[in-house]
Formats: C-alpha cells, sequence, structure tokens
C-alpha cells in the first residue's frame, strides 16, 4: 500500500481562501498622501469612500499597430535598379515584358527594354514579376 494521500479541495476551501486575500489596491496620482473632498479631517480613516475612475491619474498603453507599409517593395525596386537588372513583369491579362527598371514611384513603374520602345507600366495592372535569369534556369533544368 502507498503512503501517498490525494488531497481534494472542496468548494468552501475555495471560497475561504478567496475572503483571505486583501481586494486589489487602486493606484493614487498624488504620490500616496491623500486627502478627502469635504476636509473630513482623517474621519473614518479606516474605511475608504467609493472614488469615481481617475483618467487622467492613469495612463493605458495601446499596443501600436504594425505599420501599414513596411518598405520591403521599395527596397526590392531600389535593389533591382542598383544592379540593373533584367526583370520579366507579366500583366494581369498574361503579356509578359522583359527590361530592366529605370525608376518607379507609388503608382507606376519605368521599363527600359533593349529591342522595343521604353515602357510604363502602372503597378495595378503588374500580377508579378520576377528575375529574367530565374525564368532561364527553369528551361536548362527540364
Amino acid at each position: 500500500m502507498s503512503n501517498r494521500k490525494l488531497i481534494r479541495t472542496t468548494l468552501a476551501e475555495v471560497k475561504g481562501k478567496a475572503r483571505e486575500l486583501p481586494p486589489p489596491r487602486e493606484r493614487s496620482s498624488n504620490g500616496g498622501s491623500e486627502r478627502r473632498p469635504g476636509g473630513d479631517g482623517g474621519r473614518d480613516s479606516g474605511r475608504e469612500a467609493p472614488r469615481a475612475p481617475q483618467h487622467s491619474a492613469v495612463q493605458v498603453r495601446k499596443r501600436t499597430p504594425p505599420p501599414m507599409e513596411t518598405n520591403a517593395e521599395l527596397f526590392y525596386y531600389k535593389k533591382q535598379i542598383d544592379a540593373h537588372t533584367l526583370m520579366v513583369i507579366t500583366l494581369l491579362d498574361g503579356e509578359e515584358i522583359e527590361g530592366t527598371i529605370e525608376w518607379y514611384d507609388r503608382g507606376a513603374l519605368k521599363v527600359n527594354r533593349k529591342d522595343a520602345p521604353n515602357l510604363l507600366l502602372l503597378k495595378r495592372n503588374v500580377k508579378y514579376m520576377f528575375k529574367a535569369d530565374e525564368r532561364d534556369g527553369e528551361a536548362e533544368e527540364e
């Protein structure tokens, strides 16, 4: 036979322990020296009168939402422009345009092409883009 005892608490014991815990104290904004309005001079010092919450004393820190713009897209464009990387830009209708990105702004890309006129593409018409050497690498593997 084992010497271990199974200890089970009852609901009454749990409620009793909850009553033993002191209630949480409210923080004071005046550095601990608390004076009640009305000049009661310390009368009823054992009891605290209910107080209205002081919103100015308690500063609630809200989490700041993540930034809407991470600048990852801009960093990618800048990297490809500086390296003069040959890019393949696929439009929404499936047409592919091959060239290097000369510059960009919020809504457009200027693409320089070798054997064709340069283009100004609106970003809203771009489905996706990738480096031209990635396409060539896939064709060699097959």
